[in-house]
């Protein structure tokens, strides 16, 4: 169902895909867009950059291993916004909504 204030929803597979990478760490990364279905693309973080368009706004959530200093393999989901300069309107309205809906 659709937010009232902006019109939008989030699929049904997208958060399936989001789940299945918060629990399951089935993904790497997944790139959303308004409209477009879950993508996953490569197994790194040079992958998930080449993966974001130009002149296009994406709200991306991206699982990063790491290693602490003690040793420790770890991981860390973040969730990243990628406008452009002239996007700002639409990065802020976008923001709004998911803080709104309490997406992720």
């Amino acid at each position: 169902m659709a937010n009232s204030a902006s019109g939008m929803s989030v699929d049904d597979e997208c958060k399936l895909g989001f789940l299945e990478l918060k629990a399951k760490r089935n993904y790497r990364f997944i790139t959303f867009k308004i409209e477009e279905k879950i993508q996953q693309s490569g197994e790194n973080y040079e992958d998930f950059t080449a993966s974001l368009p130009e002149n296009e706004c994406r709200y991306a959530v991206y699982d990063f291993d790491f290693t602490t200093k003690e040793n420790c393999r770890k991981s860390k989901i973040f969730y990243i916004l990628f406008e452009e300069d002239n996007y700002t309107m639409f990065g802020s309205m976008f923001r709004y909504w998911i803080q709104e809906k309490n997406i992720f």
